[in-house]
């Protein structure tokens, strides 16, 4: 029996990616952000979360997507302190569609021959959907938030 993956599903400029479900802490509506003088393009600022200071990024930024300024109901997914080295991060996504539990055979690896910068950040493509009646299946990108998270601080440090 294959294994099960316990993902969240989210969306970005009408594409579909997911992160693994443990990262995060809770999904909250937008509210406003509070912009950081000379911060790097990717944080968008940051936020008072019941009391806590919570940094904003714009996963878009980071992951060189698309934005799509058209969407009004964005949310925020707040990721694990350890996630994020010990610091309190939110991400910005356009929208949150749902957990979904997927089998190791649904995901395939990225290939050694990607040179895409995301592919390093890419732990593989989840073929979701039904099988049957010749119908296409979506795809969702399985994103490693901990590498992507890991880079950024890595790169403060330099």
């Amino acid at each position: 029996m294959s294994g099960m993956v316990d993902l969240v599903e989210f969306e970005l400029n009408g594409e579909r990616y997911a992160m693994d479900i443990h990262l995060a802490r809770e999904i909250v509506e937008m509210m406003p952000i509070t912009p950081i003088p000379r911060a790097p393009s990717y944080i968008t600022g940051v936020i008072n979360l019941r009391g806590e200071i919570t940094s904003i990024i714009n996963v878009n930024n980071l992951l060189r997507i698309t934005q799509n300024d058209g969407v009004e109901n964005k949310k925020i997914i707040v990721l694990m302190s350890d996630a994020a080295g010990g610091s309190n991060v939110g991400i910005i996504v356009d929208d949150v569609h749902s957990v979904i539990q997927v089998s190791d055979t649904d995901i395939e690896q990225m290939g050694e021959g990607i040179t895409s910068d995301i592919s390093n950040f890419v732990k593989g493509i989840i073929k979701v959907g039904t099988n049957g009646g010749g119908k296409e299946r979506n795809l969702v990108i399985w994103i490693d938030m901990v590498k992507v998270l890991r880079d950024l601080i890595n790169q403060q440090q330099i």
